[in-house]
């Protein structure tokens, strides 16, 4: 969810742009006449390859994403999760709305939150080719500052990037869950997305209901600041590994199974009983350690 940054070196000279991931260079001002012969069109800049002059800049190319905006959480997150909403698609048209979970980790364990999201007006801008087509008829008696202003706005999320356009700016509602550890991985369950496994940095995993947040926030118009308030939800259940890990995937076959592998090569099997419980058990030990798994199409967990 982070922008491309600029390099810490800057000049009104010359710049260089990023196309989802690949950094581009382009001639900038061009001082002279033989500058200006010299100048070509974008093209790829190799990181190891390519140098960077002193009086270059890196930056992105916003032709290369469709939709590109800037959010941040008070601590840094190891693992997200889109959360499968009732909204419809395919969606194609503008602004986008989406759900979304996220788990921090905080610098002191109690710190730490499960941080159920839904971004809004999530605005085209001048990205994607298509927009960047119709707004380049538009810019071509604009300078190269003026062009830079454009895409550093953009790039924040705050506001539209385009002075004409009429699209509202983009928002970041939120409900924070309280944890007493740093988070790991938190994955969606694909049949009830309001169910939420986390796996926590003291071997645990947990299991956590955040309908009710999810519904808060579907029905929330404007982002409040009572929202950063961290609420406690008492998990479904938890279950303790003997020692931390990454690996967790839900199966796509049947509802509420899960599976969880940690970092000593066991991988746990959860299976859905009645009452809202699960019954885990043991069922393979890898040759090293697990950090990723993920269910087959015929339901068998590697």
């Amino acid at each position: 969810m982070r922008n491309p940054k600029k390099s810490a070196k800057k000049s009104g000279k010359h710049k260089a742009s990023a196309a989802a991931g690949s950094l581009m260079a382009v001639d900038g001002a061009g001082t002279s006449a033989a500058a200006a012969d010299a100048t070509t069109a974008p093209s790829v800049w190799r990181p190891g390859i390519d140098p960077v002059a002193e009086d270059e800049e890196l930056d992105y190319d916003p032709t290369a994403y469709d939709c590109l905006h800037k959010f941040t959480l008070e601590w840094p997150c190891l693992s997200f999760d889109i959360v499968r909403d009732d909204l419809g698609g395919p969606r194609s048209n503008f602004p986008h709305t989406m759900f979304m979970v996220a788990g921090t980790q905080a610098a002191q364990a109690r710190q730490n939150y499960l941080a159920v999201l839904k971004l809004s007006d999530l605005g085209q801008g001048r990205h994607g080719k298509r927009s960047a087509a119709k707004s380049g008829d538009d810019s071509d008696d604009d300078d190269s500052d003026s062009a830079e202003s454009d895409g550093a706005e953009s790039m924040s999320g705050d506001e539209s990037d385009d002075p004409d356009s009429k699209e509202p700016p983009a928002k970041m509602h939120h409900r924070l869950v309280g944890q007493s550890c740093a988070i790991n991985r938190v994955r969606c369950c694909p049949q009830q997305p309001g169910v939420v496994a986390l796996w926590c940095d003291n071997g645990s995993v947990r299991l956590l209901d955040v309908n009710q947040q999810l519904q808060q926030l579907a029905a929330e118009t404007e982002a409040g600041s009572k929202a950063s308030n961290k609420v406690q939800v008492n998990p479904l259940q938890v279950h303790s590994h003997s020692t931390e890990g990454f690996a967790v995937d839900w199966s796509r076959a049947k509802a509420g199974r899960l599976a969880t592998g940690d970092c000593k090569k066991h991988i746990h099997v959860w299976e859905p009983q009645e009452a809202g419980r699960w019954q885990v058990r043991t069922t393979m030990y890898q040759p090293c350690s697990t950090r990723r798994c993920a269910w087959s199409s015929d339901d068998a967990c590697s």
